[in-house]
């Protein structure tokens, strides 16, 4: 099923402005039909479907069938730019975040240089207002050059123009306690938060896979769970004793969960992420020693994923982040131990949050919005993403048409990586549309004014 304009290709109006969008016929939130026009950047009106006339010069989106919902926001991006446009650049990852349905992307500091300081966010910021697909909100660095011994340019960071919010060492994690508790104490004064990459690097060194049966059976070094769990509990015990906010990236093991939630009952202000990844694959998988499952924490079992989707369907884990990791050939097509760790997951994941947690009946389309728009923008203070499609209300937005199955082929993907875990698997969904502020940058699947890299899109 297709969103099909009834209108030119023209998206702006003579003066500049962004033409009126009447979106007739979509489900709001799996909902009943309703009718949203979208004018000046915002959700003018809303009515019943088919309730709505279109103004002059309006374009009109016939939805019968497709779900509406807010814009996504991934709040867990690596864009490698600057540094490994080979692996990736903001365009493309922004082309690519657009056609899975975001609206808003958090660019990961691991680049190179490193986004430590107000230059280098600012700069990955700009790239993102030009290319115009999606808004792009650079994560800042906890310490300087991701090496863990003397903290980031955190301030500068946070009132630059790229008014970062969210710091992390995410690859690394930040293991001195004392440091930790200092980055705790920053950002509480600039309302920002620490994504902690929770990996005891002692535990680790060398760790090629989850530490369980797989791992012994295939004489891989084993990647205990504790290694994570160890860290978060210490962590979740210094965000309270500080009073700031913690956020744990891709969330893994049953431990973790457990931990999360004594944590949450406690009153820490803690919130997590979990990948889709780890929604649906398991460490079996490996048995193949095919390197595209090689990925940072690693796919563990099926009991840890089971825990984790039961952990999202009752608010435990916060958000579904994607930890979309591109890589280039070279770097997956390799043996095992030499291979880099990652896999892309913008353009699959919320096809694998219908699967793994919307055909199990776990989540309703309300929830989904929940987790990968509410919780990730109101997380990393996104103020005008997130927010329900009603009347004054910005209009980000995506259609979906749930009904869909299509197979994954990483080569027709946006992103320059073409290592998804996912090649050949059939996922349900396809993003029909993705509106950013009023104007659809997606339509019936495809980039509105779709340009190849190195060339401009208006915004």
């Amino acid at each position: 099923m297709s969103a099909t304009a009834t209108t030119g290709p023209a998206t702006t109006t003579a003066d500049g402005g962004v033409q009126p969008l009447l979106v007739r016929r979509a489900r709001l939130l799996g909902g009943e039909e309703t009718d949203l026009l979208l004018a000046g950047g915002r959700v003018a009106r809303t009515g019943p479907g088919g309730s709505l006339e279109a103004p002059d010069g309006a374009r009109v989106v016939e939805a019968a069938g497709l779900v509406a919902l807010p814009g996504l926001v991934d709040l867990h991006t690596h864009l490698r730019e600057p540094g490994r446009e080979d692996a990736e650049t903001v365009r493309s990852g922004s082309r690519a975040a657009a056609l899975g349905g975001f609206t808003a992307v958090h660019a990961m500091a691991n680049t190179d240089p490193v986004a430590d300081t107000a230059g280098v966010v600012e700069q990955v910021w700009r790239l993102g207002r030009e290319v115009g697909l999606v808004d792009v909100r650079p994560v800042g660095a906890v310490t300087v050059g991701l090496a863990g011994e003397r903290l980031a340019e955190l301030g500068a960071m946070a009132s630059s123009a790229a008014r970062v919010r969210v710091f992390s060492d995410d690859g690394r994690c930040v293991h001195d306690p004392v440091l930790m508790r200092r980055a705790l104490e920053y950002v509480r004064s600039v309302d920002g938060v620490v994504a902690q990459h929770a990996q005891d690097p002692r535990l680790t060194e060398g760790a090629q896979m989850h530490e369980g049966v797989v791992s012994s059976v295939l004489g891989l070094r084993g990647w205990p769970a504790v290694a994570e769990e160890a860290v978060i509990a210490r962590d979740v015990l210094l965000a309270d004793h500080v009073g700031s906010r913690l956020h744990v990236c891709h969330v893994s093991t049953a431990g973790s969960v457990e931990i999360l939630r004594w944590a949450k009952a406690r009153g820490v202000d803690v919130t997590a992420e979990v990948t889709p990844h780890h929604l649906l694959l398991t460490d079996e998988l490996v048995r193949g020693y095919d390197p595209v499952y090689k990925v940072n924490p690693p796919l563990r079992t099926r009991a840890d994923v089971e825990a984790l989707r039961e952990a999202v369907a009752d608010g435990t884990v916060d958000v579904v982040a994607t930890d979309h990791a591109p890589h280039p050939v070279e770097d997956k097509d390799c043996e095992w131990a030499a291979a880099a760790m990652g896999m892309t997951g913008l353009e699959t994941a919320l096809s694998v949050v219908q699967e793994a947690l919307v055909e199990t009946g776990l989540l309703g389309w309300a929830d989904v919005a929940r987790v990968l728009s509410g919780a990730p923008a109101r997380i990393g203070r996104l103020e005008d993403h997130g927010r329900p499609l009603a009347e004054g209300e910005p209009a980000h937005l995506v259609l979906v048409d749930p009904a869909a199955r299509r197979p994954v082929v990483p080569e027709q993907h946006a992103t320059q990586g073409r290592n998804s875990p996912y090649r050949g698997m059939e996922l349900p969904g396809r993003v029909v549309a993705t509106v950013l502020r009023g104007r659809p940058v997606v339509l019936d699947g495809a980039l509105v004014g779709d340009q190849p890299d190195g060339a401009a899109v208006a915004s």
